[in-house]
């Protein structure tokens, strides 16, 4: 509940233009399966995270809105690199163009 209220309260300080996505990475586990503390070498940034916020999406040569390919809420596969890393109220958030994000992970 209180992680929900979090991502709400950064997704109402910051709505994404155009066609950008406001993403939160997940954490790469600090402990394996069996209890055991990992070292820092051994934990890498995951490629997936939660999506926060989604803009309206961009328009083409004709004025149309194109459709945004993901939306709040959805676990996405994102790229090794790029995104504009944003701060806010200690959470750190990236924003990626809606065509960097690599696909949607369904569970």
């Amino acid at each position: 509940p209180c992680r929900i209220q979090k991502r709400t309260m950064a997704a109402r300080r910051l709505i994404p233009l155009l066609d950008r996505v406001l993403v939160k990475r997940i954490e790469a586990p600090t402990k394996s399966i069996g209890g055991i503390l990992l070292p820092e070498s051994t934990q890498s940034k995951l490629n997936e995270g939660v999506v926060i916020a989604v803009g309206p999406g961009r328009r083409d040569k004709d004025g149309n809105l194109l459709p945004m390919g993901v939306s709040a809420n959805d676990k996405v596969l994102l790229p090794q690199y790029g995104g504009n890393e944003v701060k806010i109220e200690d959470e750190d958030l990236v924003l990626f163009r809606d065509e960097d994000i690599l696909g949607v992970l369904k569970d």
